[in-house]
């Protein structure tokens, strides 16, 4: 009878599970075709781990050797007292966080948990603030790539104030995330992210050893650290964006779809021009298809500038979008592809769905913040 009981309770959950299932894949298949669908399915995961997994892997192992090397020469405790005047009332961080966000910027997102993962990192932390560190350092990442690419393209201040709007996004994020974390598990807030005595006996046995030892044995720690994290991301990159990807570009420049990597069925931008007057009023577009560059910069920033030197040869693109796509851009960075893998490395995967939503609307806020400083900047220079 129990078992009964058991299988009974099951079948709502297992019901949905499969309507949810068959929709999606139903419509991606009645649009593709089921041959071309599952194809491009495995091309575009494919793609990814070859050239993007593997391509965060590599930043991983670098920035994490470079991060062991700053903690253990006393560069992380310089910027604590440098910089705790500023990181501690925007971002409720200690200074030190500081140190991911330069990484970040320059890489990318993971870049932040291969320095999290070293304990005397961690014990400048409460277990709540870091947590939050996965959105913090979510919200500079490829930052000089973002902005180096809209220099390119001819625009100078744009990016930064699509930078100041990226800041802006990051504190309102990263607070949320925050506050999240005490919602859920009030304990997080006095709970030290790692204890005092394990980073202290990690250090004395470090110290022992002479300079050149020192200096080895950082990088090659560093990025053994960094192969763990890029084999961790795995799962989140594949997985969530060939369904992102799927569902953002188009079939072949035939117009049919062939299973190649990256064709879709294009139903976001196809969303975002329904709902063209509300990014209007909240990012100054004024084209349904700049909704493209947001959308796609969820899963993947670097396949959203990619978007712009088309959307430059239509003439979609002023400076308000500049801005707004450099905050954006650099704010959400492929968040939904990473933040996954990111929470799961740290070990708390089931806070993902609330980092998620607060990035969300840090990115939001990192775009309106761009278009009105935007606006602003536009009338004192009328």
């Amino acid at each position: 009878m129990k078992i009964f009981k058991k299988l009974f309770s099951c079948i709502p959950s297992g019901i949905t599970c499969l309507v949810v299932f068959f929709l999606l894949f139903g419509y991606l298949a009645s649009q593709m075709g089921t041959a071309n669908m599952l194809n491009t399915i495995m091309n575009t995961a494919h793609d990814l781990l070859l050239n993007t997994v593997f391509y965060l892997m590599a930043i991983c192992v670098i920035t994490g050797a470079i991060g062991k090397v700053f903690v253990e020469f006393g560069v992380v405790r310089l910027l604590e007292r440098i910089l705790r005047p500023l990181m501690r009332p925007l971002f409720n961080l200690p200074g030190v966080a500081s140190l991911g966000a330069v990484l970040t910027f320059l890489s990318d997102n993971p870049a932040i948990i291969s320095l999290a993962q070293d304990k005397r990192f961690a014990t400048y932390f409460k277990k709540y603030q870091f947590i939050s560190l996965t959105n913090f350092g979510t919200a500079f990442g490829m930052g000089l790539l973002v902005i180096v690419f809209m220099v390119g393209q001819g625009y100078f201040a744009e990016p930064v104030i699509g930078l100041f709007g990226a800041f802006t996004g990051c504190i309102v994020s990263t607070r949320l995330m925050q506050h999240f974390v005490v919602k859920a598990y009030p304990a997080f807030k006095k709970e030290p992210a790692a204890t005092v005595e394990a980073a202290k006996e990690e250090t004395e046995s470090f110290l022992e050893k002479p300079l050149f030892q020192r200096i080895l044995d950082s990088l090659l720690d560093g990025g053994r650290t960094g192969v763990d994290v890029g084999l961790a991301i795995i799962p989140g990159v594949l997985i969530i964006s060939t369904l992102v990807m799927l569902f953002t570009f188009g079939p072949s420049a035939s117009g049919d779809f062939s299973g190649a990597a990256y064709e879709g069925v294009q139903l976001l931008p196809w969303v975002g021009e329904k709902l063209g007057f509300i990014f209007e009023w909240l990012f100054g577009f004024t084209d349904p298809h700049l909704i493209a560059f947001p959308i796609t910069a969820l899963g993947a920033v670097g396949a959203a500038l990619g978007l712009v030197p088309n959307f430059a040869a239509e003439g979609w693109i002023d400076g308000n979008a500049i801005a707004v796509f450099t905050a954006i851009g650099m704010c959400w960075s492929g968040y939904l592809s990473t933040h996954t893998a990111m929470l799961d490395s740290l070990g708390f995967r089931d806070l993902t769905s609330k980092a998620i939503l607060a990035h969300t609307i840090g990115g939001v806020v990192a775009g309106i913040v761009a278009h009105w400083v935007y606006v602003l900047v536009s009338m004192l220079m009328a």
